[in-house]
């Protein structure tokens, strides 16, 4: 594939899990309108949010053996599809039973689309370019949940709920036909599809386990504590729910900014990269328990953001070196964990909230992302000085 075509594939494919994942994040602020036009209570009306959430979390670990099968770009045009058809319908919904259906289905697909997309960009590139392309998808898609906050809010209060299911739902469903006539198909790279075989080959390795066991404490840490972080600042400051989306907007502007420089200075700096990264989300996050000052807020959220895509993507690119012939694979055990963490994050931080408050929140997030800077950079240094150690003993052994 030459130069000019790779980019306009990984520009689409941005395009497509910036607007899957607003897809999916926009929701939250559309409970209390979707309660209102269906007659129902704020937490029955949530059901809708959860069903995405679990249909997006159980089929997460299926995609990605799917696309190692069939090809990546194939599975990734159905996901597209799907979640683009039930979008639509999500904003035809006559009660919330027919929205709980249809946003469990638009969930479903919509997990096929960040993990088998980060996987068929990761096999585009070589070693030195792959971090640098993983991070850009990743910042692209964390920016898209990032702005969901103000387009959901926006066009709900202008329009409709409806208005935001239908203008994603469009928007993928046009993407997704770009994408369908202009996408060059790649090869299978596993002769049968065994979905229990290549999670107990990936699984057996004790040096993958561990580094992406730390993505259920990033999901935790990093998305368990955003998913709170707008009531936070609303709380502090009285800002409207337009000036804080704007505000929160400036995490997704973070994980772009560290998207293009995270690579070089990985390169500069070794090892202590992470765990500088790991220190900066722990400064942006007591900055956001102490202080009232707005700008100050827009400061802590863009560290927070570009410590997380530092973080995420040297972790992700890392794990795809471990098993470079089931990078979908590997990529569904990354959305699964990072779902998992948030998932759990989000639970146990809607109890702390109840007796306590976001300062302890805050406190126990940048702890553990401080431990994860740490034991990330000490686990991905000893994987990539083995490679090294096993790419100078082949050429001893050849010469």
């Amino acid at each position: 594939m030459d130069i000019k075509k790779r980019n306009f594939t990984v520009v689409i494919l941005s395009l497509m899990v910036f607007l899957s994942n607003g897809d999916n994040y926009a929701s939250a602020t559309l409970i209390s309108n979707i309660a209102r036009d269906l007659g129902l209570s704020i937490s029955v009306a949530s059901i809708s949010v959860t069903a995405y959430m679990l249909g997006f979390g159980i089929f997460t670990l299926f995609f990605g053996p799917l696309g190692d099968k069939y090809g990546k770009v194939r599975i990734i045009n159905i996901a597209a599809a799907g979640t683009a058809i039930f979008s639509i319908l999500g904003a035809v919904a006559f009660n919330l039973s027919s929205l709980v259906v249809f946003r469990l289905i638009n969930g479903m697909f919509g997990s096929g689309i960040f993990p088998v997309t980060l996987a068929l960009v990761g096999g585009m590139f070589n070693d030195k370019e792959r971090h640098k392309a993983i991070a850009g998808v990743m910042s692209m898609g964390f920016l898209g949940s990032a702005t969901a906050t103000i387009i959901g809010g926006t066009v709900s209060y202008f329009a409709s709920w409806r208005f935001v299911y239908l203008i994603y739902g469009i928007d993928e469903l046009i993407l997704a036909i770009i994408m369908l006539k202009t996408l060059e198909r790649d090869k299978s790279t596993r002769k049968k599809l065994e979905f229990t075989k290549s999670y107990k080959v990936i699984f057996s390795d004790f040096k993958f386990i561990r580094l992406a066991g730390l993505l259920i404490l990033m999901g935790f840490s990093y998305l368990g504590t955003f998913t709170y972080t707008g009531v936070s600042i609303m709380g502090k400051t009285s800002l409207s729910i337009f000036a804080v989306g704007f505000i929160l907007a400036f995490y997704g502007v973070g994980t772009v900014f560290g998207a293009k420089i995270a690579p070089k200075l990985k390169l500069k700096m070794g090892k202590g990269f992470l765990i500088s990264a790991g220190l900066i989300g722990f400064a942006a996050l007591t900055l956001l328990s102490y202080t009232l000052n707005i700008y100050l807020i827009i400061l802590a959220m863009f560290g927070f953001g570009f410590s997380f895509i530092s973080i995420q993507s040297t972790i992700v690119s890392t794990l795809q070196a471990m098993f470079m012939n089931m990078r979908g694979t590997v990529m569904s055990i990354v959305a699964f964990n990072l779902f998992l963490g948030a998932s759990i994050g989000t639970s146990l931080n809607a109890k702390i909230l109840e007796i306590s408050n976001m300062g302890q929140i805050y406190l126990t997030a940048s702890i553990i992302i401080v431990t994860i800077g740490i034991l990330s950079s000490l686990f991905i240094y000893h994987f990539e000085q083995k490679k090294k150690n096993t790419a100078f003993t082949a050429v001893e052994v050849n010469s």
